[in-house]
């Protein structure tokens, strides 16, 4: 990625909202792993809790963890409160996780954060901040695909029935007049529900015409001769819709508020590091899907799925509501009761304080 181009360009938020009994993020299966914990400097402070345990994804979508765990950015913030973080494959675990007090806070998709507040009827969680924008497009076979109007009577992939990708992709199929079956996926396009791990080798054998994807799997697939077709932030206004999110267990916001306010002064020192060291923020986010994952992506692919992404302290809450009314829409959701998701009070001293213009919460935070 050149440094015109940072990771905090990376766009906003990929995330359609998604049915309280289906959703799932973007993830590459249902494990946790618990990771090295960062270093404390000798003799810090800590604060109210002696740790504070964080859960999040090797995507590219999670970068502000990935970075501001791997720089010790924010360890930083915490003195000598000890990050324990833990990383995880889908959405679906973390909020198990979360529900089960094994994480206080979690970096995580709209569809889940969604899910485990409607299915906690609102006692479980709350959105504290942004974290990532974009990053999923549509990427087609060229040979078989050569214009939006060609999607039709093909066989596209999303990640899983219900999920962000599954609920933005049947949203579109809706707009361009065609029907879909949302259960079974059969209708005037196929959609084929596909675990973004094995989406590629289903490409490569055929089995699907193209898919409807987060980074990194969307630029996976163009380095095995698939085109981008459409990059689903062109479809939102300000090209920026929600695709991570930070949450927090209520009762640990409750109980540590210094501990949630100081990871928070961390993700937004770590977005602005990000800014301000493109290249050196990439290689870092790298190094730790190294870490994490066993195996860094190549350059090839990284340097392609890099500018796709925006990172935000902004959790663009207004795209929340219009994710889960397509979910509705989709016939997927129940109309959700989403007051009081978001708790924006934290992020926004920190972001006063640090200069930056206040986030909303679109109506929908806890009053």
């Amino acid at each position: 990625m050149s440094a015109a181009r940072p990771l905090t360009t990376l766009r906003a938020i990929a995330a359609t909202a998604a049915l309280p009994f289906l959703l799932t993020a973007c993830g590459y299966g249902s494990q946790a792993t618990e990771d090295e914990q960062p270093k404390v400097a000798a003799g810090a402070e800590k604060l109210s809790a002696g740790e504070v345990r964080i859960g999040y994804f090797p995507n590219l979508t999670h970068a502000t963890a990935l970075v501001g765990v791997q720089e010790g950015l924010i360890q930083k913030e915490l003195g000598g409160t000890t990050i324990k973080p833990s990383t995880f494959n889908a959405g679906p675990s973390e909020i198990e996780a979360l529900n089960a007090g094994s994480i206080d806070i979690g970096f995580i998709g709209p569809s889940p954060a969604i899910n485990g507040y409607t299915k906690s009827k609102g006692k479980n969680l709350r959105i504290i901040s942004g974290s990532a924008s974009g990053g999923v497009k549509l990427v087609v076979d060229p040979a078989k695909i050569k214009s939006l109007d060609d999607v039709k009577g093909k066989r596209i992939a999303t990640p899983q029935l219900g999920n962000t990708q599954d609920v933005a992709f049947l949203h579109w199929v809706s707009e361009k007049g065609w029907k879909v079956d949302p259960q079974s996926g059969k209708g005037d396009v196929s959609v084929l529900r596909t675990d973004n791990k094995v989406t590629p080798d289903a490409y490569k054998s055929g089995s699907i015409d193209g898919a409807w994807v987060p980074e990194p799997t969307a630029s996976k697939l163009v380095s095995e001769g698939a085109k981008v077709l459409l990059d689903e932030t062109d479809l939102w206004p300000g090209k920026k819709f929600v695709i991570t999110n930070i949450i927090v267990r209520q009762a640990f916001l409750e109980e540590h508020p210094d501990v949630v306010e100081a990871v928070l002064r961390g993700t937004v020192k770590t977005n602005a590091w990000i800014t301000a060291h493109p290249d050196k923020a990439k290689e870092s986010v790298n190094a730790a899907l190294k870490k994490e994952t066993g195996k860094p992506l190549s350059a090839e692919v990284i340097d392609a799925a890099w500018p796709s992404i925006t990172l935000t302290d902004d959790p663009l809450a207004a795209t929340l509501r219009t994710q889960a009314g397509h979910a509705v829409d989709a016939g997927l959701l129940k109309e959700p009761e989403l007051s009081g998701i978001y708790d924006l009070t934290l992020l926004n001293k920190v972001l006063k304080a640090a200069g930056k213009p206040e986030a909303s919460d679109a109506g929908l935070g806890a009053r």
